[in-house]
């Protein structure tokens, strides 16, 4: 049974509609499996995931929290799989990951500023609110 490979799956893409020739998917994954019938081992299994997040996270630009979010494993998981794993599996992928993260690591704290100031602009909302209501 044909099913299409695990990693187009995953991004959403159904069997034999991969997308077009100029996406990141086509471009790194040049070996994709397009059977699942014989069973896939862990090494196989943990492959698939690491090449799924990758491209996962270089076209959307995730953050690995996002990443480890999307695909239901730890931030940790995403980490390893990313900075060790990739290096071993597709060495240009991995560069074009780095690129992605090192961007996200560079601007974490402005992020970090910004929820913060949310935070305290709604929290001042709610007793503006609040002390209107009289309560």
């Amino acid at each position: 049974m044909i099913d299409g490979c695990i990693v187009c799956t995953r991004l959403g893409y159904r069997a034999g509609k991969h997308p077009t020739q100029n996406s990141i998917l086509k471009k790194f994954l040049i070996n994709c499996k397009n059977s699942r019938s014989g069973g896939i081992s862990l090494k196989d299994y943990i492959e698939e995931r690491v090449l799924t997040i990758a491209v996962y996270i270089v076209e959307n630009s995730a953050t690995v929290r996002d990443a480890a979010k999307k695909f239901q494993v730890s931030k940790s998981t995403v980490h390893k799989d990313m900075v060790d794993r990739l290096q071993q599996i597709n060495p240009s992928l991995c560069q074009d990951v780095r690129k992605v993260l090192d961007v996200n690591k560079q601007e974490r704290h402005i992020r970090g500023g910004m929820a913060t100031r949310e935070k305290y602009r709604n929290l001042s909302k709610l007793s503006l609110a609040s002390r209107r209501s009289g309560v």
